[in-house]
């Protein structure tokens, strides 16, 4: 940045900080509208010696019109303690229009696996402080990682309990696995008591509205401050069912919607993407790849962006249809992909280089084959065609993957049914585990946030229909804490008593245990 351009910057930060009225750190919590910081900030991507910082200036969640037409310099403060005596990093960000003068800061050249806090500075504004970490070293033995698992979490249907007792939990990430936001609903600040379909999003602007709403709950921003998260996304971040570049309307203009909601989506989460550019959202690859140490390895995918459109769709309509298997000759292509052939091929590479004791894929929705009715015999099953039964043999090449891979302890976590499930994977989920169809890894699927579920009878109906389901549980909302260590990986239902009370209380619902060396949940 040129000093011409700097002065500029601040002069513009030093006019819009005049503006607002100069909140303070000792009032930020309870500053007056004009207070810049009203989203919260957010850290994530964390790596052994960097971790992405958010932020995004803005005083009225209702009102998303960007604050300036010039860019903001936002200044960033990184310490070693949370009374910020000993700075571990600062600098200066420029918070720019084109997107959504939003904020984010790559910090470099932090240690290893250890906590830091952080906080952004606008003139006299102090934004809230958060707390983040960097993962530890490159082939460090690591006693323990903790993370919270969440998803769906429509603002319709429910308060945000569940985010409060996340950021209670302390965990050392939180991954979230899609439905960050939905696509509809009246633009509010309070949960309303009912659902009304209303106000869909279809521009940037409204994208960057919805965003705004949902950042603005207190209960989220609180499990933003907690740890450093990484995200994917599903399919409400755009628009429900939709696959590739079709959306359930095969509407013309899909494209063009599909990239604003891939830009506000990048503006409202702490990412780490490479030449991000104004014209460089009509394609955003998402999915990466972390190391905790020589512990374990999360694979975060994407399956969205890349898919196969549903198969056997209704007519005349895009989007997921139900039939059984056997109804269906498109199921039985092996050219569909639920995640493209160039993220398979990456998925693939990572699983066979890995040296982690624990792999963890990290994805949006059940794996395990999930059908409605009995299954005697192959085509009898069920599909639902947007998961991941409306690509069994994209499934089966997976699991294969797993298998020829040998990477050790594979851990599927999902999300999308709202639905708690524990299953155990297998190249064939007709046939009875044998030597020629193990169990090639354990998932974990969570429960939404807040979305709605189907009666708890049916799922006890639809479990006892699949008997590599060990467990579900749809009548509770929640969030799933897994617990990893050399010996075994455990993961924890936790469901709230009330998803409308936002001071609910929270409970265990039931608990599993994957030992290392051996596939398949155990129940505790």
């Amino acid at each position: 940045m040129t000093d011409a351009s700097r002065r500029l910057f601040l002069l513009q930060g030093a006019r819009f900080s005049a503006a607002l009225g100069g909140a303070t750190l000792a009032h930020h919590a309870v500053a007056g509208p004009a207070y810049p910081f009203s989203l919260g900030v957010a850290s994530g991507s964390p790596l052994p010696d960097s971790v992405i910082l958010w932020t995004r200036v803005l005083a009225d969640p209702l009102d998303a019109a960007p604050p300036s037409a010039l860019a903001l310099a936002v200044r960033w403060e990184v310490a070693e303690d949370e009374a910020f005596r000993r700075i571990a990093a600062q600098g200066t960000a420029s918070a720019v229009p084109a997107l959504a003068h939003s904020v984010h800061v790559d910090v470099k050249g932090l240690r290893p696996d250890r906590w830091y806090w952080y906080r952004f500075m606008l003139g006299d504004a102090v934004s809230p402080v958060g707390r983040t970490r960097t993962a530890p070293a490159a082939g460090a033995e690591v006693a323990r990682l903790r993370v919270a698992v969440a998803s769906c979490q429509h603002w319709e249907f429910g308060s945000y309990g569940a985010h409060r007792h996340i950021a209670a939990s302390a965990p050392d990430l939180v991954a979230f696995l899609g439905d960050y936001i939905y696509e509809w609903g009246p633009y509010q600040l309070r949960h309303p008591a009912r659902a009304v379909r209303s106000h869909e999003s279809f521009t940037l602007g409204d994208y960057r509205r919805r965003y705004a709403q949902y950042k603005s709950d207190s209960d989220l921003q609180a499990a933003h401050r907690a740890a450093p998260w990484i995200v994917t996304w599903d399919d409400h971040e755009v628009a429900n069912d939709y696959a590739s570049l079709r959306d359930e309307r095969l509407a013309d203009d899909f494209a063009a919607r599909r990239a604003a909601a891939y830009q506000a989506f990048y503006e409202h989460m702490p990412l780490r993407l490479p030449n991000v550019r104004r014209d460089s959202f009509a394609a955003m690859r998402l999915h990466q790849r972390y190391d905790w140490g020589r512990l374990a390895r999360i694979h975060v995918l994407d399956d969205r962006q890349y898919r196969a459109v549903q198969a056997c769709s209704k007519t005349n309509r895009g989007g997921s249809n139900a039939f059984y298997a056997r109804e269906c000759a498109a199921l039985r292509d092996p050219k569909r992909s639920m995640l493209g052939g160039e993220q398979e091929a990456w998925l693939d590479a990572g699983l066979r280089s890995s040296r982690a004791q624990w792999n963890i894929l990290a994805q949006q929705t059940l794996m395990a084959q999930s059908s409605s009715s009995p299954v005697r015999k192959e085509g009898d099953n069920r599909v639902w065609s947007d998961g991941w039964d409306g690509y069994p043999l994209a499934r089966k090449r997976l699991l294969a993957s797993l298998q020829a891979s040998k990477a050790r302890n594979p851990v599927v976590l999902g999300g999308d049914v709202h639905t708690f499930y524990a299953c155990e994977l297998r190249p064939d989920f007709v046939r009875p585990v044998s030597n020629r169809n193990p169990v090639v890894a354990s998932e974990f699927c969570g429960t939404s946030i807040t979305s709605s579920s189907r009666p708890q009878q049916r799922t006890l109906a639809h479990v006892a229909n699949n008997p590599h389901m060990l467990y579900g549980r749809s009548d509770k909302r929640g969030y799933m804490l897994l617990e990893v260590t050399p010996q075994q990986t455990t993961a924890r239902f936790l469901g709230l008593d009330d998803v409308r009370n936002a001071g609910s209380k929270i409970a265990t619902l039931a608990s599993f245990r994957v030992t290392d060396g051996k596939a398949g949940p155990q129940r505790i």
